[in-house]
């Protein structure tokens, strides 16, 4: 509880909550210093660079737990997996956090093709980068959790798996997945 935790601090839990505004805060509290990170990278990309290659080039570096290498790094990053996987309040709250992401990401992007705060293609732009970033976030955690002490394997294995999905939106998505004609039917 929170008050366990201010007690454990050595504050008050009203100290508690100037810091965290929620108690699942408590989990996420470095995700506003990746947000602003994520559109610096965005808003300092070099000229004649688009917001794919910008977003893939800053996603694609390990960082936090995941660029650690100590063991006790390694143990945080399944307790912490594990702790988001099993608490509805804790993956609600991420899912509050990511669609601020793609709203503030959108907002940039509007900004930056001139287009007005609510269009569309600069959200649906916003929301497919954040989607690769929550598909990120839960390739992480199902494998961390399965092999507790490869994240450098792990490390490198997200690295090529999000290129490819990067690079199949590079290429465009109309063909994936395409269903192929249905086989003509032997005759009689």
């Amino acid at each position: 509880s929170v008050a366990e935790i201010a007690r454990a601090a050595e504050v008050s839990e009203t100290t508690v909550f100037n810091y965290f505004p929620t108690k699942e805060d408590l989990i996420y509290q470095g995700l506003e210093a990746f947000e602003d990170e994520l559109l610096q990278a965005v808003r300092d990309r070099p000229p004649g660079e688009g917001v794919l290659q910008a977003f893939g080039r800053f996603i694609l570096q390990p960082r936090g737990l995941l660029a650690a290498d100590d063991p006790a790094s390694a143990d945080a990053l399944v307790s912490v997996s594990r702790l988001i996987a099993s608490s509805s309040a804790l993956t609600a709250r991420e899912q509050q956090i990511l669609a601020r992401y793609a709203r503030s990401l959108a907002a940039l992007l509007a900004e930056e093709t001139g287009a007005s705060p609510d269009d569309l293609t600069s959200q649906v732009v916003a929301n497919t980068l954040i989607g690769i970033h929550r598909a990120v976030l839960d390739y992480v955690r199902q494998r961390i959790t399965a092999d507790p002490a490869g994240p450098r394997r792990l490390a490198r294995a997200l690295q090529a798996d999000c290129q490819k999905a990067l690079d199949l939106l590079a290429a465009g998505l109309a063909g994936y997945d395409v269903r192929p004609p249905p086989a003509a039917t032997a005759q009689a």
